[in-house]
């Protein structure tokens, strides 16, 4: 899915998110933000985040909500289907920020090497 601008997904109080909104500002890169707690998670676009980087890389197992959900919900979590079920329904044990660069690619989180390689694009 192409776009005209970049999109970053997230939420607005996660240091991580911050930091890579930063520096889309700093860099003067055109984006529009998508607040996952007020907007929710766009649940068409999930296939394409899983096809793109894996829920290995895109659910975060390391984060408070995750650590928070009973044992049971965890083990549940095996393929797509169910690491789509539980993001939509704890949209914050999405590793953040997602980015939808213009290009349609994605990136999960913030690393300001790979932000300024695909900012060029």
């Amino acid at each position: 899915m192409k776009t005209s601008i970049l999109i970053v997904y997230g939420i607005p109080n996660c240091d991580t998110v911050k930091k890579a909104r930063a520096w889309l500002t700093d860099h003067g890169v055109a984006y529009q933000f998508h607040d996952f707690k007020k907007q929710g998670v766009p649940a068409e676009l999930l296939p394409n985040w899983l096809a793109q980087v894996g829920e290995a890389v895109l659910l975060n197992r390391k984060g408070t909500t995750w650590r928070k959900l009973d044992e049971a919900t965890r083990a549940a979590v095996v393929d797509d289907a169910s690491a789509t079920a539980l993001m939509l329904a704890q949209p914050s044990v999405i590793k953040r920020p997602v980015v939808l660069w213009p290009n349609g690619q994605i990136s999960v989180g913030f690393d300001e090497a790979g932000f300024a390689a695909r900012a060029a694009l």
